[in-house]
């Protein structure tokens, strides 16, 4: 199908951008990759009037380092994510996440900012953000705000970000040394949305075969938006993950699911597969933590 018609704005400045969402009003959206929002134009799901490109703000790209968090700019994209060496070394569970998203062609287009925005559930860096305590940076034409990723998510396309807002970073808190994460995903093939998937952050008192000293578990795509886990967390913290702690995590954890069932599985099926990849993932952490 063909979208409907609307004006196409590119402004060079997150300061005209700003001004632009507060002018146009609630009938412009943002447009980072466009991988998310285009196609519902196309199906005439969305029929925003305005499109405000943010792809020539060079202030919203890059991958830095300061006080004890990685900075990531909104527009930086998923390939970008996955080359570089500073995430590699200190967030690697962001690098592994952002390789199981879809296919070459869209990592290399896709940008981080506009899958946290979207407020999509079957996105992944929503789960990953929950799991590695990230905050986002918002700006709008009064002024800056900062929002933790667990108030940030509140349903289905639905977030903290006003109509006139942008996002314009992610600041995520690099794990203390000896510290291991995992993102478990299952999915039909190459490009499509998880079944479920989850992603943990373990750290551990003594290495792999030791005992939990702080969990984090999140989930993707088995609810109106990405959960976080902290029964499972909680129940996991001073014990080992043997057979019946995984169980247990993993018994919590499917019991916060409310899946909807479509092509990928009914109900049962999803929540089940969010258990196993629950228990993967915890051993794949764990055995990372050294």
């Amino acid at each position: 199908m063909i979208p409907a018609g609307f004006e196409y704005h590119a402004p060079r400045s997150l300061a005209d951008a700003v001004k632009l969402l507060s002018s146009l009003g609630p009938e412009a959206k943002l447009l980072a990759g466009g991988h998310s929002l285009l196609p519902m134009m196309k199906l005439r799901f969305a029929a925003p009037a305005h499109l405000v490109d943010l792809g020539r703000i060079a202030a919203l790209k890059g991958i830095s380092e300061a006080g004890g968090e990685v900075h990531i700019g909104a527009m930086t994209t998923e390939q970008e994510i996955l080359r570089s060496p500073l995430l590699a070394s200190k967030v690697p569970l962001l690098v592994e996440g952002a390789g199981w998203i879809s296919d070459p062609q869209v990592r290399a287009r896709g940008t981080i900012g506009g899958d946290i925005a979207h407020g999509d559930p079957g996105n992944d860096h929503p789960a990953l953000m929950l799991a590695l305590g990230a905050s986002f940076v918002l700006s709008g034409p009064k002024g800056e705000r900062v929002v933790k990723a667990e108030g940030f998510f509140k349903g289905l396309y639905d977030t903290a970000l006003a109509p006139d807002e942008v996002l314009t970073q992610i600041r995520i808190p690099i794990p203390p040394a000896g510290s291991g994460g995992s993102y478990c995903k299952l999915k039909r093939k190459t490009g499509d949305f998880a079944t479920a998937a989850a992603a943990v952050l373990l750290q551990m008192d003594g290495g792999p075969k030791g005992k939990v000293a702080k969990a984090s578990i999140a989930l993707t795509n088995v609810a109106p938006t990405a959960l976080k886990a902290a029964a499972a967390e909680a129940a996991l913290v001073g014990k080992a993950l043997d057979e019946a702690a995984l169980g247990e995590a993993a018994r919590l954890a499917m019991g916060i699911c409310a899946p909807m069932e479509d092509q990928r599985g009914d109900a049962a099926y999803k929540t089940a597969m969010c258990g196993e990849m629950v228990r993967r993932a915890l051993q794949a952490a764990a055995a990372k933590c050294r």
